[in-house]
């Protein structure tokens, strides 16, 4: 090999697409994250094998993994590119209006009530930051973050994945809704008063699966009257005399066409904020980061 050779500087695009290609296991997936063709993507991950004289990416079955050099790369690759992301947005005060992105991922109740508080102290710290919100159940706001498609999610936890930071940043309670006028126990209705209840509740995650683990009796399988993936609609059907529900207190802050009531005993969720461990945090993560922690106690 010539002595050269490894004069030659390494290439940032080679190393986001080498990186891409072994978080992502798909070149194509790769290459629809950076807007790119596929072949363009091998030809990046094929000049940067070329250039360390090693093989760092190989397949195993239909997935494309790194290989023990591959590994080895990784570290220094994600370091390289958290630098060069670092050295961009120290520049970014001097180019005119530009102030960074946040890609946020939320469940509905979070994106209606808490979030828009939250994105307006940010947007008044920084006025240009672009804020774009993606609403979806829990499952595929994680996917969307785990590869890379979203910044920070915020969902009702418990949340997992090895590759990611969890902060719990927000407690609510979680209260018995019924129609206005409607006689609620002394003391809040305890599980056996609301399973008799006609009961209209969200469907899915982990808020419901606190509630049926709330109402849940020995031998029985608890039965909702009507599940919906909308808990605005639910509170409507609630007003108008169809069913009681369970719901978290943000939905219910100005809900004067129904009744609330704590439940007995209590029950509450928390909400978390959940980012990728090899997440570069910008000027504008860290501000809307701060902005949610606020909402704490």
């Amino acid at each position: 090999m010539h002595k050269d050779f490894f004069c030659m500087p390494l290439h940032l695009d080679q190393l986001a697409a080498f990186v891409n290609v072994a978080d992502l296991g798909s070149f194509t997936a790769a290459a629809d994250k950076e807007g790119l063709t596929q072949p363009a993507i091998s030809l990046q991950v094929k000049g940067l094998e070329q250039r360390l004289g090693v093989r760092l990416i190989e397949r195993v079955g239909r997935q494309a993994q790194p290989t023990a050099a591959g590994l080895d790369l990784l570290v220094h690759a994600r370091r390289l590119l958290q630098q060069s992301a670092a050295a961009e947005e120290a520049m970014m005060p001097y180019r005119d209006g530009a102030s960074g992105r946040v890609r946020i991922g939320s469940g509905g109740t979070a994106s209606i009530h808490l979030l828009p508080r939250a994105i307006a102290v940010a947007r008044k710290s920084m006025p240009g930051l672009e804020i774009t919100v993606r609403i979806g159940d829990a499952d595929d706001i994680l996917r969307d973050l785990e590869a890379n498609s979203l910044d920070i999610a915020v969902v009702a936890l418990p949340a997992s994945g090895r590759n990611f930071e969890i902060e719990p940043f927000y407690e609510e309670e979680l209260l018995a809704v019924a129609p206005t006028g409607s006689l609620m126990p002394e003391g809040g209705p305890d599980a056996a008063f609301m399973r008799d209840r006609t009961l209209l509740l969200y469907e899915g995650g982990n808020t419901r699966r606190a509630i049926d683990a709330w109402l849940a009796a020995p031998d029985t399988r608890i039965r909702p009257a009507m599940e919906f993936g909308s808990i605005e609609a639910i509170k409507e059907l609630v007003a108008v005399g169809l069913g009681w529900s369970i719901l978290p207190g943000l939905a219910l802050k100005r809900a004067g066409l129904v009744a609330t009531s704590s439940l007995n005993p209590r029950l509450t969720r928390r909400l978390g904020m959940v980012l990728r461990r090899d997440k570069h945090l910008t000027r504008g993560l860290r501000e809307m980061m701060k902005c949610l922690r606020a909402f704490k106690g």
